[in-house]
């Protein structure tokens, strides 16, 4: 039988029913976060919004998925066994004859070239192209849709990866202390020494980076910001009296660690967790930008600031570009405001209605 929301709210703590009060009271990261994630489920479906295939279509009395199934040309009334190219004037006059298509809004997708520009590329935006083309005839709208999908998602994963790995080693810090700990900062401190933006361009200029492969190097850094946090709030948990209960009762350290000084250590990381995430777009932003990211023709927001500065005749593609990076990093920096002080002491008093 399915819960009620009331059963469902009744079960969770009433210090974790304050953060959240604390969180929805700031509205200004409150509907930053629902707008971000607005803006992000648009993305998830970037192929419904912009693609340069019909939806669905109809020819000669039959069903077709342009979307799902690539169809040849010879399908439509064409001589070439090769994929249809549904902007061939050809290929929409017989579909027009014979039949109707859905196109999404906008009907390009972040790598097609519209050959049938009456401008010169990169051309300013018009009833076709709603932010313009860049300098190779691309759609800017649908590159920002896609990049914005893009962006998240790399960030998305580095984050987790970087949560997981900053928390293992922290923790294992923290907890054991000792010539542990003090080995363990010590290597963590030369790690962190080394220029992380340099090793990724040499890195970059030996082999083509792609997403994963990118991802991977960048996951070898990003976690160590947030080792100093997680060691701290171990080594403050782990002389605590129900550790020490714990440990005096026999529970192995990965049991006490994971169900006793995990869940407070998480307090303060889980306020970090914003800023790693914009870290990680804009790492990501300045590798595209230098050359040393993406492979080219990635749907990449620091590709279209690239083309903004080698094109400052084209001034949508750099305000493009700025309002993109700008609307993203700046939702993401309210909401771990927001986050923060939902988990601050000062701001979850318990009051009476909790009581």
């Amino acid at each position: 039988m399915a819960l009620s929301f009331a059963s469902l709210a009744g079960r969770v703590s009433p210090i974790t029913r304050r953060r959240l009060r604390v969180f929805r009271a700031n509205r200004r990261a409150w509907v930053s976060l629902w707008l971000f994630t607005a803006l992000f489920v648009v993305s998830l479906a970037a192929e419904l919004i912009a693609n340069d295939k019909p939806l669905v279509m109809q020819y000669q009395g039959d069903w077709y998925v342009p979307l799902l199934v690539d169809y040849p040309e010879t399908e439509f009334g064409g001589f070439l066994p090769t994929t249809a190219d549904y902007h061939d004037p050809f290929v929409q006059a017989q579909i027009a004859e014979h039949g109707w298509a859905l196109w999404p809004p906008v009907p390009f997708s972040y790598q097609t070239l519209d050959m049938q520009m009456m401008r010169p590329s990169p051309a300013p935006p018009d009833g076709r192209h709603w932010l313009g083309t860049d300098d190779q005839g691309r759609d800017v709208l649908a590159r920002v849709i896609y990049g914005f999908r893009l962006s998240v998602v790399f960030a998305l994963v580095l984050t987790a990866g970087s949560l997981a790995l900053g928390v293992l080693v922290g923790g294992i810090q923290g907890y054991f202390g000792g010539k542990t700990d003090l080995i363990g900062q010590r290597l963590t401190e030369i790690w962190q020494g080394l220029p992380v933006l340099f090793l990724l361009i040499i890195l970059a200029s030996f082999v083509q980076p792609g997403f994963w492969w990118l991802l991977g190097i960048m996951l070898l850094f990003s976690w160590l910001g947030l080792i100093d946090v997680v060691r701290a709030e171990f080594l403050r948990a782990r002389n605590l009296e129900y550790v020490r209960a714990a440990r005096a009762m026999g529970l192995p350290p990965r049991l006490i660690m994971w169900r006793h000084v995990l869940p407070n250590a998480m307090v303060a990381t889980l306020t970090f967790i914003p800023f790693l995430f914009t870290g990680a777009i804009t790492t990501l932003t300045a590798l595209d930008f230098l050359g040393f990211g993406l492979p080219p023709g990635s749907p990449s927001l620091g590709e279209l600031v690239a083309q903004g500065k080698n094109n400052l005749h084209a001034p949508w593609l750099g305000i493009t570009a700025f309002v993109s990076l700008s609307l993203m990093l700046s939702l993401l920096v309210f909401i771990g405001e927001g986050l923060r002080d939902a988990f601050d002491p000062r701001h979850i008093q318990r009051s009476p209605a909790d009581a």
